[in-house]
């Protein structure tokens, strides 16, 4: 039964799409010398350095590349495409829908960085899990929150969540809200994904950062992914949940490499919705970043014990709702001192 709902649902929603269709950024360093001047000001250290070493490792485009060390390079990209391949082999119910997603296997997103986060899915799972859509966010966003509604477990992509204002409704009232009206009786477990915040030379139309949106809606949890293993862990739980789960990633991080161990790359992978990490262990201030902010902390926290020998602790945060207010007071609590590091508005 459960197989032939899975096939009937995404036909039915790829038919009432059908219906539906006839009608440039700052340097790394500069932002690492700004995090570190704030840093600076609230230890009343002398002079803000005047160099960052970087902490992204590159825009490589293998899937998978080996070092020596006994972990394993992966793009952020390819670290999505895999969390939701897994999930997808896992669970039949588990289907993808969006724009591009399928037979021009991600084209929009293929010409910032080359591959696209759903490229090759089709191929692997079919048209029955992997569906294209017109361009009408508030139509396939409300067919994945129906979908859900159902029975089903939506991925819903948008090309970037400026987009998704289009459907803002689906996502905060038919989303967010019905499953604690239903006193937990109706699960919503859709989620929504695709690239949030500042990109490359896309326009302000293009680049607002929404975590602070979304994170003050009753209902909904806000995850903001960093490295490959964010990614990845945070994603699979996120399938599995049975809430509506917005997955704010960053285009810019796509292309970007990380290392990940045999655990982090094994199936069984998974990252608690709601529990941030301590990056790098610090004693005189706490930073708390999420997403690409990680990365200008980290650079900052390495200007400042270097040249000015102040001890960072760096919080990458990982989910906006729930937030792990706990880490957060236990490291200001050791370091005194507290500076956010945000991609908009708090």
């Amino acid at each position: 039964m459960a197989s032939r709902i899975t096939r009937s649902i995404p036909r039915a929603l790829k038919a009432h799409a059908a219906a539906l269709s006839t009608s440039a950024p700052s340097p790394a360093s500069a932002s690492a010398k700004l995090v570190a001047r704030n840093a600076l000001l609230t230890t009343a250290a002398p002079r803000v350095p005047r160099s960052a070493s970087r902490f992204l490792v590159g825009h490589g485009q293998k899937r998978a590349a080996s070092s020596d060390e006994g972990v394993t390079m992966m793009t952020v990209r390819d670290a999505l495409n895999q969390a939701m391949e897994e999930e997808m082999i896992r669970d039949e119910s588990v289907f993808i829908i969006g724009e591009e997603v399928a037979r021009y296997n991600g084209a929009y997103k293929a010409s910032f960085r080359s591959r696209p986060v759903t490229k090759g899915l089709l191929d692997k799972f079919g048209e029955d899990r992997v569906i294209d859509t017109p361009i009408t966010e508030a139509g396939f966003t409300g067919m994945a929150v129906g979908a859900a509604l159902a029975g089903l477990r939506p991925i819903c992509e948008f090309m970037t969540w400026n987009f998704a204002m289009q459907s803002i409704d689906q996502i905060v009232n038919s989303g967010g809200k019905t499953h604690y009206m239903s006193g937990g009786n109706v699960p919503c477990p859709v989620v929504f994904r695709g690239p949030n915040g500042a990109a490359a030379g896309v326009a302000a139309q293009h680049s607002q950062d929404y975590c602070a949106w979304y994170g003050s809606v009753p209902g909904l949890k806000v995850v903001s992914p960093w490295s490959a293993s964010d990614c990845k862990g945070l994603l699979k739980s996120a399938i599995r949940d049975s809430n509506p789960v917005c997955f704010l990633e960053n285009e810019i991080l796509y292309g970007v490499q990380f290392p990940m161990t045999k655990e982090e790359l094994s199936e069984d992978f998974l990252i608690p919705i709601g529990k941030a990490k301590i990056e790098k262990a610090g004693s005189d201030v706490t930073i708390v970043a999420h997403s690409k902010m990680v990365t200008h902390s980290l650079e900052a926290a390495e200007l400042l014990e270097k040249e000015e020998g102040i001890k960072v602790e760096v919080v990458n945060l990982r989910s906006i709702r729930p937030l792990d207010i706990e880490t957060i007071i236990e490291s200001v609590k050791k370091t005194k001192h507290l500076i956010t590091v945000e991609g908009g508005f708090p």
